[in-house]
């Protein structure tokens, strides 16, 4: 089993009680094998750490999407928190080589499995939390989380802005929008789109992006901000 010191430089802390990283990387078939070495395994601080990590990525999601709807966000937390994006972050910092299990999970894949690492990584942020506190636990997980983070942000927004378009339209009885590339610029590793969203033969707007899914983010922005803008009751 690796050093759990070389686990505590990637997770940038240093725990004041290291027993309790330690039975965060206890697997329960560990306990059944060797239950004089670990009595108790890291099923417990798993449970902590699910809660802890909902409600830092929840804040997260909440301040980050300011528009997005509750069920749009919760779509997003369950995306962030199940087990396979779990298991990626927890295989990425090699939480895998530090678990203590019993021989018989091990000889099975043990170290590699999804339901073991996502556990783990669990059971390691409620580590944090009972040593140092929920702000040292929010700053580990949201550095552990960061390209999955960026990836949600960006996909929820992008999922906002053409969502309400669409059911503003649909609302108004218009024809759904679709959007077209009209320009594409720079060389194959810079390059910018340009995308114009229409409803029917009408021209609602375009947007200008890195990507055509942040180009049509940009275009339904700006249509639906051009729509509701001429909603609003002229001042006389």
């Amino acid at each position: 089993m690796a050093d759990p010191t070389a686990l505590e430089k990637i997770l940038g802390i240093s725990f004041n009680n290291a027993q309790l990283l330690e039975q965060a990387l206890v697997h329960s078939s560990f306990v059944n094998e060797n239950p004089t070495q670990a009595p108790r395994s890291n099923e417990r601080p798993e449970f902590l750490g699910d809660a802890v990590l909902g409600l830092i990525i929840a804040e997260e999601l909440y301040w980050s999407i300011p528009d997005a709807s509750e069920g749009e966000l919760t779509n997003l937390r369950a995306a962030l928190v199940r087990g396979s994006t779990l298991a990626r972050i927890a295989r990425s910092i090699g939480i895998g080589d530090h678990l203590r299990m019993g021989k018989g999970e091990e000889a099975n894949g043990g170290r590699d499995k999804t339901t073991n690492l996502a556990g783990a990584l669990e059971a390691v942020i409620a580590a944090v939390f009972l040593d140092q506190g929920f702000a040292a636990a929010r700053e580990c997980t949201l550095r552990l989380f960061r390209t999955e983070l960026h990836r949600a942000i960006n996909q929820g927004i992008e999922i906002n802005y053409k969502s309400r378009l669409q059911k503003f339209i649909q609302e108004k009885g218009g024809e759904l929008p679709v959007y077209y590339v009209i320009r594409t610029e720079g060389p194959a590793h810079n390059r910018s789109f340009t995308v114009e969203v229409r409803s029917g033969n009408a021209i609602l707007s375009n947007g200008t992006g890195k990507s055509k899914k942040l180009a049509e983010t940009e275009a339904a922005r700006y249509a639906l901000d051009k729509l509701l803008s001429q909603e609003q009751p002229q001042s006389t």
